[in-house]
């Protein structure tokens, strides 16, 4: 899925770049293709950046979740609001449900997706000293600008 996610960034700014070359070409300083050749390689470095920090949020995501002991699989007590974005980055509200006997915290990753399911961000929120039987909430935040229309999924969730 992420390298799907990465030819789309590709295809993107291969695009923004071509068409910036076109007008670009127009100078005394460079030829046409000179341009070409010089934008398309400035949009794989773009490209690479944006997968790169996908990958990079994902690693980071699983990294926090690998570091807690004796977590239980708590995917089904979690609740997602609906996604929203102002302008800036896109946020989720998170409700964990705790339906054990004792005070638990949660560590749950969302991944963002577009429309067509493709990976977009991943972040990780944690919900603290949740009472028992009591719901806690919090907000998940991605990691950089979102477009379009974005959806929200748990990927995973721990309760400790």
């Amino acid at each position: 899925m992420i390298a799907r996610n990465a030819m789309r960034w590709t295809a993107c700014a291969v695009l923004t770049a071509v068409v910036g070359a076109g007008l670009a070409g127009c100078s005394d300083d460079d030829t046409p293709a000179s341009s070409v050749s010089k934008a398309a390689s400035a949009a794989s470095s773009l490209a690479s950046r944006g997968a790169d920090a996908l990958s990079s949020a994902s690693a980071e995501a699983n990294r926090k979740l690998d570091e807690i002991k004796g977590g239980v699989d708590a995917k089904d007590a979690v609740r997602l609001g609906r996604p929203t974005t102002d302008g800036g980055r896109t946020t989720v509200d998170v409700t964990a449900e705790n339906a054990t006997s004792s005070t638990k915290s949660f560590t749950i990753q969302i991944n963002f997706k577009d429309s067509g399911g493709n990976l977009l961000d991943t972040a990780v929120v944690t919900v603290s000293d949740v009472p028992a039987g009591k719901p806690g909430t919090g907000t998940a935040r991605s990691n950089r600008t979102l477009s379009g229309t974005v959806q929200a999924e748990v990927a995973r969730a721990l309760r400790y």
